[in-house]
């Protein structure tokens, strides 16, 4: 009897499985390109999903029967569709039809690259943010995709942190934010420390290697980071989040939003609050920040206007920790005193307007403006009163050359502009963008005396220097995508960049003098993709990026000494292979650098590093990025670059004071600093 139940049961189980299908398609807008996010759902039952980074959707699990299914995504029109599913497994294609509230996200998408670029990319979605996004700076949230580095100051990732790509620092990394320049206009570096849990307002993230797509803002030497905010929530929300975790570190947020009022009115806002202990010594970090978004809709038409802002203080940990102290110390900071802190603020204003003509022409232009406020303080020891422009005092008849000194280093900047694109689409297989923006800089960099060992013609807050800085970058930019057929696409990019930069700099006789430098760079770009099946994608692409000086490099130097602008041709091919359970991408890269602004192993007093010009160098390698879906529940995600970054030849000249001549020094392959020949990564999930 038990073995006929069980015959029974199992014959039921069998039936039960056979009954039911699986529903799988891809998901495109009206230029062919996959969409991300769209919500699928099962008519007048609870099973549903979202369409992935290539647009495609699977269900599982789905008695035989007739459904309703409906796709659905903010910016484009609902759509219904009615099928009988009798067979196992049941292929869609869909495509959506743009409706008003896509318009804003003509803005992001007119920088952005898709797979028929011929570039290598990297799609980061919300809910692969949301899963790492424990409040942890943005950097280390992509520190699993390929060829990224990230660190931490103080050791936990919050505070201040660094991503490498390539080994590229940040100055050669270009991140925006819903299309604005973010990276600082004169040090060219991007501080997310400035912005704390912004991730929490980030609805996705594209990671684009090599020289990439033409952007706004410095130009892109390793990669480029695009951001995107600017989405609608259709229901209204609020939550409250807290997360806790080693040395002290706790993170609480809160977040509401409207929803979509009447189909033309969204408002959302977000609060936060961090604090760490930090793991290196006395590195903690209190920081705060605030995110606010409202839009309208028209029916061709939207406007919104974000505003968000961060304050940070965070005690320093710049100065790293000795070599020889890493396994006896690792915790070590060489700074001690109880101050020693960096204090920031920072303010982000941002305005839209996009416009829809007709039905083959879109339009966007954006106003920006960034205000910045702050300073860092710090202990030295031996300080000259000749620095600091004060007579060297006589005690005692000594006269005193050097005191210990609290000094603050002041930075009051402003940066705005306006940022525009426009789209026409003739018809499926071409589409063009034109595009640019203009930028202004305007810094203010001062220094004071708070205290001093000596007190003598020291005076309270005594100012030992002051300068300004203004810095202009306008640029334009054409882009056009032609598809030959269903499987060949041609992409091509100019791009025409000015910068002038005023500062105050070294002279030739050594006195202090206001200085202008400008540069005119163009920047050409092409790639080509061809689709061997609807699994099977090759590419090609050929970008060329010029890059100014930034700010230490000029003020370290005199006119007729300045270091020379970098540029770099960077040569991309690739293979992808997609399917429902397993995506691969490989990608060879060839970066081949001219003058490139080269670490020489000196840092200054805030821990930067000093550049000088390499004439000749290069960073060339093979990225292999793979995901593969074990089963419903287990997924395993892994990446590797393999890779040479090599100095080709080098002179270096110094000065010999036995001889009063200069000895030379010639490198040969030399290895770039913070370059490593070999980068990995994999991640393994479970999902209850």
């Amino acid at each position: 009897m038990k073995k006929t139940v069980m015959i029974f049961m199992g014959m039921l189980l069998y039936l039960s499985m056979n009954a039911q299908c699986v529903l799988s398609g891809t998901i495109f807008d009206e230029t062919k390109k996959p969409l991300t996010g769209v919500s699928i759902h099962l008519q007048n039952t609870q099973m549903g999903t979202t369409s992935d980074a290539e647009g495609k959707f699977r269900l599982t699990k789905i008695p035989k029967g007739i459904y309703t299914i409906v796709f659905s995504m903010v910016g484009y029109e609902t759509q219904n569709h009615k099928i009988e599913l009798s067979n196992q497994i049941s292929d869609l294609t869909i495509q959506l039809k743009l409706s008003v509230n896509q318009l804003e996200e003509f803005t992001i998408e007119s920088t952005r690259a898709d797979e028929k670029t011929g570039i290598a990319f990297t799609n980061v979605d919300k809910s692969s943010i949301e899963k790492n996004n424990l409040g942890v700076d943005l950097p280390y949230l992509l520190d699993q995709t390929p060829s990224v580095v990230v660190t931490s100051d103080a050791g936990t990732g919050i505070g201040y942190t660094g991503i490498r790509i390539r080994g590229s620092d940040p100055t050669r990394i270009n991140m925006t934010i819903n299309g604005i320049p973010l990276n600082d206009a004169e040090s060219q570096g991007t501080y997310w420390v400035d912005l704390p849990d912004f991730a929490s307002s980030v609805d996705n993230i594209q990671i684009q290697r090599g020289v990439g797509t033409s952007t706004n803002g410095a130009g892109a030497f390793g990669g480029s980071v695009n951001l995107q905010t600017n989405t609608v929530n259709e229901k209204p929300y609020a939550s409250f989040g807290n997360s806790f975790g080693s040395f002290n570190t706790l993170r609480n947020n809160l977040k509401v939003g409207t929803g979509l009022i009447d189909g033309k009115f969204s408002f959302d806002a977000r609060l936060s609050s961090l604090k760490s202990d930090g793991y290196i010594d006395r590195a903690f970090s209190d920081l705060k920040s605030f995110y606010t978004s409202s839009a309208w809709f028209g029916k061709k038409s939207s406007v919104r206007l974000n505003i968000f802002s961060g304050k940070e203080r965070t005690y320093q940990a710049w100065g790293g920790v000795p070599y020889d102290s890493l396994e006896t110390n690792p915790t070590f900071n060489p700074y001690s005193y109880k101050n020693e802190t960096d204090n920031y603020w920072q303010t982000h204003y941002q305005l839209f307007y996009n416009q829809q003509f007709k039905e083959k022409w879109f339009a966007n232009i954006a106003l920006h403006y960034t205000r910045g406020y702050g300073y860092y303080e710090q202990y030295k020891t031996d300080k000259s009163f000749y620095e600091i422009g004060v007579p060297d005092p006589v005690i005692g008849g000594d006269t005193i050359l050097y005191a210990d000194m609290i000094q603050q280093k002041w930075l009051d900047n402003h940066f705005f502009g306006t940022v525009y694109s426009l789209r026409f689409q003739p018809n499926e297989k071409l589409n063009l963008v034109a595009g640019g923006g203009w930028n202004e800089y305007r810094g203010y960099h001062y220094g004071r005396i708070i205290w001093s060992e000596i007190s003598s013609g020291v005076e309270k807050d005594h100012e030992f220097y002051r300068d300004t800085a203004t810095k202009r970058d306008a640029n334009v930019y054409l882009r056009a995508n032609y598809d030959f057929n269903e499987k060949l696409s041609f992409y091509i990019d100019v791009q025409e960049r000015l910068v002038s930069y005023t500062f105050l700099g070294f002279g030739v006789l050594s006195n202090d003098s206001v200085q202008t430098v400008k540069y005119n760079f163009f920047n050409p770009k092409a790639g080509i993709s061809y689709s061997l099946s609807k699994q099977h994608a090759v590419y090609a692409s050929y970008g060329r990026g010029n890059k100014e000086p930034n700010r230490d490099d000029f003020v370290s130097s005199r006119p007729g000494t300045y270091p020379k602008p970098e540029q770099m041709d960077d040569i991309e091919a690739g293979y992808r292979f997609r399917s429902g359970k397993l995506n691969v991408g490989i990608n060879i890269y060839y970066m081949i650098y001219k003058n490139q602004l080269a670490l020489t192993g000196k840092i200054n007093d805030v821990g930067n590093y000093i550049r000088t010009n390499i004439d000749k160098s290069f960073r060339r390698g093979a990225e292999l990025d793979l995901k593969w879906q074990i089963h419903k529940r287990l997924s395993w995600a892994g990446n590797i670059t393999l890779s040479q970054n090599k100095v080709v030849q080098y002179k270096e000249f110094i000065d010999n004071w036995d001889t009063w001549s200069q000895d030379t020094i010639e490198y040969k392959n030399t290895e770039l600093a913070f370059s490593p020949s070999v980068i990995g990564g994999q991640e393994l999930t479970f999902n209850l």
